[in-house]
């Protein structure tokens, strides 16, 4: 993991919460898609491969009608800062690979999530962006 926190204690607390937030997300996404909306909330956004979608329901159903049953991410870095914008928010920044269930070639993949404190005292996912990279 290349995690980047600010130097400070906060950065290795944005680490622990950035690397399990990556954990959950990418083996949930390879194992149960149909779960990812409840990572979302009402006034999330998601813009994948350029398509913006709002909301949890919303994005629920965008991510489980993805043109492929199964894939795989295999995680190269995560990069995390807090950030100001909400109290207690964190910024991720991801870089990996994703394979295709009966692709032989890897696609390199890079997502950044901005995850924001809920009342429960975990995290939902306000910004999630997603793009394929090709080159």
């Amino acid at each position: 993991m290349d995690g980047q926190g600010n130097g400070d204690a906060g950065g290795s607390q944005c680490d622990i919460v950035a690397r399990a937030f990556v954990d959950h997300y990418y083996r949930t996404f390879d194992f149960d898609r149909a779960a990812l909306a409840a990572l979302y909330g009402q006034t999330s956004m998601l813009s994948f491969e350029g398509h913006a979608v709002a909301g949890a329901e919303e994005i629920g159903q965008k991510l489980a009608q993805l043109p492929f049953e199964q894939c795989r991410h295999t995680v190269s870095t995560v990069d995390c800062q807090p950030s100001p914008s909400f109290p207690g928010s964190i910024l991720v920044f991801v870089s990996g690979n994703l394979q295709l269930a009966g692709e032989e070639h890897q696609l390199r993949f890079s997502q950044m999530f901005q995850l924001v404190p809920n009342e429960q005292g975990s995290f939902f996912v306000q910004n999630d962006i997603f793009r394929l990279n090709y080159g």
